[in-house]
Order: C-alpha cells, then sequence, then structure tokens
C-alpha cells in the first residue's frame, strides 16, 4: 500500500509540473490573443465611405505592429534573460501569426539590444536568433525599421552599422512599401539630428524625394515627369523616435508610463525628434496617422490637432510587465485600429507560485498520511544523528 500510494503521488507531482510547464510556456498565449480581434474600419476615424457611401473597407490591409523587442546580445544579455524573454516574444509572434493572420507586420526598430556595438560574429547570432524567433510563411510580409540600438544614437551610428541592418533585411531604412492601395513611410528616425551629418543628408534627401513623389501622386499633375506615381492615398507614417513632445503627461491607459514617470521632460534628438525634425515630417508627408515606439510604454498624441500618432510598447517582458501590440485594419480611405494585450509576466510567475505551494502541501499531506507528522520529524531527527 505504500509504495502504491507513493507511486500516485509521483504521478500527480508530475502532472502539475508538466501542466503548470506547459501553461505557462505554451498554452497561456492562445486564450490571451483570442481575446483580440481585427477592428472594423466602418467604426473608424478619419472617413471610411467610398463615393457611393459604402465603407472602405472590401481592399483593406490588416497590419500588425509592434516594437522594441531589444534582442539581447553577448555583452550585457545572460543566458537565463536572453532564454526567457525571447522564448515568450517567440511564442507571441507565432501565436499571433497562427490566429490572427496578419497580412503585414511592421517592427518599429530596437530589433537588437547591442547592434550599436555588437563584432560580427555577435551580429550574425543575433540576426540567426532573430530570424528563428520571428520567421512568418510567405503570406505574411515583414518589414522592420531601424533604431537607435540597431545602429546607435546619432553620435555613434556609421554607414557600416547602417548598410550592415539595410543588407541582413534586404531594403532601405528609407523607403515607402505600399500595399492593398495604402502607402507606409518607413522614416530612418535616428538620421534626423539635423546637424548635416553625411547619413543625415542622405535620410533627408531620400525622404524629400519621397515626399515629392507623394505628393505628385495626390495632385496627379502633370509636372511630375519623372516622379515614381503611388497610389493616391495619404500615407501612414512609421518610426522609431516619436514626434516631438513635451512628456507622457497626456497619456493613459494600462500600458502607458508608470505615473511617477509620465511628467518627466522628455530630451530632443534622445527621448523624442527634435521639434524642427518633427514639423518638417509632418509638412512632408501630411500623415494620416503615426506609429512610433522607443519609450516602451503606450500613447496617443494629436499633433496640430489634425495628425494623430501611437507609441507603440514594448513587446517584450523585458522592458514591461505587460507587452503589447498594435492591430490595423487600413483601407485607402480610412483606418481604425485596437489593442491586443500579451500575458503579464507576474501572472506566470503567479502560477508557478501557486503550483509550487501545491507540490509543497501535497508532498506534505502525503508525509502526513502515510507517517503521521511525530513519525516523520523522528526520522529527520534520527538521519541527522546518523550523519553526525
Amino acid at each position: 500500500m505504500p509504495r502504491f500510494s507513493a507511486r500516485w503521488v509521483s504521478l500527480l507531482v508530475l502532472i502539475l509540473l508538466i501542466g503548470a510547464l506547459f501553461y505557462c510556456e505554451y498554452l497561456i498565449y492562445f486564450p490571451t490573443i483570442l481575446k483580440c480581434a481585427w477592428p472594423k474600419i466602418s467604426h473608424a476615424r478619419g472617413g471610411g465611405e467610398g463615393i457611393d457611401g459604402r465603407p472602405l473597407d472590401s481592399t483593406s490591409v490588416r497590419a500588425m505592429v509592434l516594437s522594441d523587442t531589444h534582442l539581447l546580445g553577448a555583452v550585457g544579455g545572460h543566458w537565463f534573460d536572453k532564454l526567457r524573454r525571447e522564448w515568450q516574444m517567440e511564442r507571441a509572434f507565432q501565436t499571433a501569426l497562427w490566429l490572427l493572420k496578419p497580412e503585414i507586420v511592421f517592427i518599429l526598430g530596437d530589433i537588437f539590444d547591442e547592434g550599436k556595438w555588437s563584432s560580427q560574429k555577435h551580429w550574425d547570432d543575433d540576426v540567426r536568433r532573430f530570424h528563428r524567433m520571428f520567421r512568418h510563411s510567405t503570406d505574411t510580409e515583414l518589414v522592420v525599421l531601424v533604431g537607435n540600438h540597431d545602429i546607435g544614437f546619432h553620435y555613434e551610428m556609421d554607414w557600416f552599422k547602417l548598410q550592415r541592418f539595410e543588407k541582413v533585411f534586404n531594403a532601405s531604412s528609407t523607403r515607402i512599401v505600399t500595399k492593398n492601395g495604402v502607402n507606409f513611410v518607413l522614416v530612418n528616425s535616428v538620421a534626423l539630428h539635423g546637424d548635416g551629418c553625411p547619413i543625415c543628408q542622405s535620410v533627408e534627401k531620400e525622404l524629400i524625394k519621397l515626399s515629392r513623389d507623394l505628393n505628385c501622386s495626390l495632385q496627379n499633375s502633370g509636372s511630375c515627369e519623372g516622379s515614381h506615381m503611388y497610389p493616391p492615398t495619404p500615407p501612414i507614417m512609421l518610426q522609431h523616435y516619436p514626434l516631438y513632445r513635451v512628456s507622457d503627461a497626456s497619456c493613459t491607459g494600462q500600458d502607458a508610463a508608470p505615473p511617477e514617470e509620465r511628467h518627466l521632460l522628455f530630451r530632443e534628438k534622445y527621448d523624442v525628434l527634435s521639434k524642427e525634425a518633427s514639423q518638417r515630417l509632418l509638412q512632408w508627408f501630411k500623415p494620416r496617422l503615426i506609429f512610433s515606439g522607443h519609450t516602451h510604454s503606450g500613447c496617443e498624441v494629436l499633433h496640430d490637432n489634425k495628425y494623430p500618432e501611437i507609441s507603440v510598447p514594448s513587446f517584450s517582458w523585458r522592458n514591461r510587465n505587460n507587452p503589447s501590440f498594435i492591430l490595423a485594419s487600413v483601407s485607402p480611405g480610412s483606418y481604425a485600429m485596437s489593442k491586443c494585450f500579451l500575458p503579464e509576466e507576474s501572472t506566470v510567475i503567479g502560477v508557478y507560485c501557486s503550483a509550487g505551494g501545491c507540490l509543497l502541501l501535497l508532498v506534505l499531506a502525503h508525509c502526513l498520511w502515510m507517517k503521521g507528522l511525530l513519525q516523520c520529524l523522528s526520522l529527520c531527527l534520527l538521519g541527522k544523528h546518523k550523519s553526525l
């Protein structure tokens, strides 16, 4: 009888351990992301009707927007921290792809944590891990923007780091991506320092050209010979740095910055773009919507009373307890957005602690039931006496 009971207790312990591990490391992502859904454009801001008065969602694009993955590098990344946070992002991303099936995914920079100083060997390892974590089918297009941790802040970036990044993702860091008649302007915001550096000059020159092409497309002007023509719709602008704002004081929501940090003043050209760079971008592109990252917290800002900007929180547990991403349904005439939260790290820790407590109670109950408390104590004391 005792041996039979011990087997059952061992089996229960094993089931509890495997169950907790399976739930926390795999299953938990499904019920959480199943709560998310693509928003309907008919309820969107900024209009959503065609000439015949019907919603313009028949050609909408399903875009998933996330930011600041910060894959840890060889210098500052502990192996367990890498394992834990990268597994979380991989499972969250793969589950979201499987359940939501986005047509295009944007990652708003700071893909890597140490790209600004990593050696070629460590860079290659980081890139390999990124491609494994964010693998996707040909039905989904993955578009990556550059951030300050990928190529360094303005004073750290150089052509080698920028071209290394562009080579990995086989695209220029400043360009226009068009999908189903929707124009997405990708901005290398790290190079908008305004001091005339060679990379800054190159990026600004490209932005001016893209702006001219877009404006010609919108106006359908005959004086735009030689311009690349895009669908005649106002663009959606994506970048790593937010446009200039004083602070996060007006930001609200469960993914906003902590209350004690919201009134901290932002530094131009470090936390946000400068006033001048922000105004130039708005004048050049007149975007109907802006997505940015960098702050690791969520925020919604309206610039000049007509240009809405969404700051997308970090996708990693390393930067916040409740990561999230944006689901955007975008048509040539309108858009709608919703936010999808991932499992909280504190929830997973709580489940593991609860499972550990249950295991302890189970073992203790078994000990008391099989031999009695006094016998357990006496055996423990006898074992210590013999060891002495």
